[in-house]
């Protein structure tokens, strides 16, 4: 590559890190508010998304931080340790499980989960995040306890209200055709956009009076920080002095897999998602991107971060701004970084109901009605797995929703393999007997009773071409029936049957 062609690179990776920032800032925050923890645990994500993971991966153009799609673990996981310094231990073991799963060369295994279930899993996410930002987009007060619907609409603020449903409305109409026209829509992201909205409305609001001023706890939280010892006094560390103790708790390794799982299969959907959309199509190693994630994970949980993954909503920013190489990701990691230092002022005038919005978006894109008519036009066979998944998830848990779903895609594949793989057609005392399909042991059954049907004297024709497997107590049963035909006057022929059935029986009688 000449200088020259490298500059343009460089370039372009430096606009198009800046892009993903400006995407990545109001969602690292977002992210953090729904996980009910501090601003700050979301920018740290951010910052080790993308300078540390994106430095060892393998992809050049995903972006990793903080997810939407852990928001639900995260609030499960923090209420059933107690504590965000305990639920930090179950991060880094995550990590730890994540760079294992890389060792163990296990990235393709998430091939093998059903994409029912998997859609099932992310619908359930947006149905999630929907239910648990409405209030905040309302203006409820955690602190109402009052139990009553009365008290729960007096609570509603009006300017909340209205900078929720403005942003809301940001949202929506910057993917319409109608303005999707104009360059700078497309050049700029929405989620900006919606911060840019918020924070004149809190300006405005603050210069009507204290009457219309939003309250410093619709607002974020992020503490001045002027120095990078200041940075590590804020920041939040787990209770390790006590870790081999609660290496002993079985609830940390259940939020911990529950963790690795959900956050690997989210980075190598995206990956092949990025894959996708990659003029280039570059593939991306998937055990090495796990390896990543998994350090990411430890560095994440050691100094007080949010979970990380890979994540397509900034993937896909990164490639749409014309990004080259790895180095975008981290110049966005780089002025996450920065953010922390110069931005805290203009941070802190962003409404909690914007970020509510732009979660509440993301959430309806997740979990949009359209996917439901697909997916149910499609037959029982996908639907089936993809309503027990969100089910699972929002009766049980995460993990829990996943294993539901998978298990009843098995069983659907098994009554699939099972229905119906040996049929009996007749004409005069002519029989067909047809295998469709691979035959288990569960066939014994059916074929035992076509058998019995057949009469003396009887012509029969064997068709094995369409199976590739018979299991052996079928084969057993159809050789008795063969050997026992000329005593009954039965003329027995099988086709194609090498495959699947010994010489001996292919002779029939």
């Amino acid at each position: 590559m000449t200088s020259r062609a490298s500059l343009s690179a460089f370039a372009r990776d430096l606009a198009a890190g800046t892009v993903v920032f400006l995407v990545a800032l109001p969602l690292c925050l977002g992210i953090a508010r729904a996980s009910g923890a501090e601003p700050l645990t979301g920018l740290v994500s951010g910052i080790v998304g993308g300078i540390v993971v994106a430095a060892l991966s393998g992809s050049r153009l995903s972006v990793s931080g903080p997810a939407a799609g852990l928001v639900v673990i995260v609030v499960d996981g923090i209420a059933r340790l107690g504590s965000f310094s305990a639920f930090l231990i179950a991060v880094l073991l995550s990590g730890v499980l994540q760079f294992g799963f890389g060792m163990l060369r296990a990235g393709r295994l998430a091939s093998y989960v059903p994409t029912p279930v998997i859609k099932g899993m992310l619908a359930a996410i947006g149905l999630l995040l929907v239910i648990k930002q409405v209030p905040l987009a309302l203006g409820l007060r955690s602190s109402n306890d009052s139990g009553s619907l009365t008290g729960a609409l007096q609570s509603i603020s009006p300017v909340v209200c209205a900078v929720a449903v403005l942003s809301l409305a940001i949202l929506a109409g910057w993917e319409t055709r109608a303005l999707r026209r104009f360059a700078l829509v497309r050049l700029v992201p929405a989620p900006l956009v919606v911060v840019v909205a918020g924070v004149s409305a809190t300006l405005v609001c603050g210069a009507l009076g204290t009457g219309y001023a939003l309250p410093a706890e619709n607002r974020v939280a992020l503490p001045a920080i002027e120095s990078f010892a200041a940075l590590g006094e804020a920041l939040q560390f787990g209770d390790f002095e006590l870790s081999f103790a609660r290496l002993a708790n079985l609830d940390i390794w259940i939020v911990a897999l529950t963790l690795a799982i959900v956050a690997s299969l989210e980075t190598l959907l995206s990956l092949e998602a990025v894959e996708q959309i990659d003029p280039q199509r570059r593939a991306a190693p998937p055990n090495r991107e796990l390896k990543a994630q998994g350090i990411g994970n430890i560095l994440a949980g050691a100094i007080g971060g949010l979970p990380i993954t890979s994540v397509i909503v900034r993937s896909s920013a990164n490639v749409h701004a014309g990004a080259q190489s790895r180095l975008s990701a981290i110049v966005h990691g780089v002025l996450l970084l920065v953010s922390v230092f110069a931005l805290t002022d203009v941070i802190n005038l962003i409404p909690l109901a914007s970020l509510a919005a732009i979660l509440i978006h993301t959430g309806f894109k997740l979990a949009k009605p359209s996917l439901f008519i697909a997916l149910a036009k499609q037959g029982a066979a996908p639907f089936a797995p993809f309503i027990v998944t969100i089910a699972g998830v929002l009766a049980t848990d995460l993990l829990t929703g996943i294993v539901l779903g998978v298990l009843c895609s098995g069983a659907l594949a098994l009554w699939a393999n099972l229905h119906r793989p040996i049929a009996l057609a007749c004409h005069d005392d002519h029989f067909l007997l047809s295998f469709r399909k691979d035959v288990s042991f569960l066939g014994k059954v059916p074929l035992k009773q076509m058998l019995a049907h057949i009469p003396d004297r009887a012509t029969v024709i064997v068709d094995t071409t369409r199976a590739d497997f018979i299991d052996h107590d079928v084969r057993e049963l159809l050789e008795r029936f063969v050997a026992d035909a000329p005593l009954r006057s039965i003329a027995v022929e099988i086709r194609r049957a090498a495959a699947v059935l010994p010489p001996a029986t292919r002779s029939g009688a």
